[in-house]
């Protein structure tokens, strides 16, 4: 409190140190501003709080053809009291391999079969998205074709290649390879899914075989 000793009035005593807010009105009565708390301000911050002078962030301009109320990202508090934005996008690919071995298993006569088929489980590493399954899936087949045999190839029941030796010789090491790129729908995010294919053979002739098989897998995960 503060005295007066001429006058004998008693009043409050105000700090004089900076930052403090609290005035005497010209009726003698204590008053605080409005929003008048001391901010630190910076890094694109500005104003003190008043009602004169609120807080305010320095914001760019939004230059989509999109509404920035349909299509704005999320700012957020972490647990520290730090604004975040949206988590990044992430993208990675892995690639699977694996070489098989037959002994020398006749082509069936029949339509294109599948004979073998190879699968890997993919996770999705983004823990907030689902993430977008692209699968480059690539089959290599080595066979033998005697004279007036035939043999066709390819994957998932899809015939790609048809092999005639209309020769008098035996076509050995006959190598075909086949490649494609597939959606395989969404993953949610930190889930895992089997990805694979199967080898097909078929439509053989004259005592046709395959003896070995190769299968590569690449897959795409892509979170945004």
């Amino acid at each position: 409190m503060s005295y007066d000793p001429a006058t004998g009035a008693i009043g409050a005593k105000v700090s004089g140190q900076a930052g403090n807010n609290l005035v005497t009105r010209p009726d003698g009565s204590l008053y605080v501003p409005t929003g008048a708390a001391t901010v630190s301000t910076g890094c694109g911050l500005s104003g003190n709080g008043s009602g004169s002078t609120p807080l305010k962030v320095a914001t760019g301009t939004w230059p989509y053809p999109c509404t920035v109320d349909s299509a704005g990202g999320v700012v957020a508090c972490d647990s520290n009291g730090v604004l975040r934005s949206e988590p990044r996008g992430k993208a990675s690919m892995t690639s699977y391999f694996e070489n098989r071995s037959y002994n020398n298993v006749p082509v069936p006569t029949s339509g294109l079969t599948t004979v073998d088929t190879y699968s890997v489980t993919v996770t999705n590493p983004d823990t907030c998205r689902p993430a977008l399954v692209l699968a480059e899936q690539e089959v290599d087949i080595w066979l033998v074709v005697p004279a007036g045999g035939a043999a066709a190839t390819g994957f998932d029941g899809d015939e790609m290649q048809y092999i005639r030796n209309t020769g008098s010789s035996t076509m050995s090491g006959v190598h075909t390879q086949h490649t494609k790129l597939l959606g395989r729908g969404t993953l949610a995010a930190g889930s895992s899914m089997p990805v694979g294919f199967g080898a097909g053979v078929g439509r053989g002739a004259a005592n046709a075989y395959y003896y070995a098989i190769y299968f590569t897998l690449r897959v795409l995960l892509i979170s945004l």
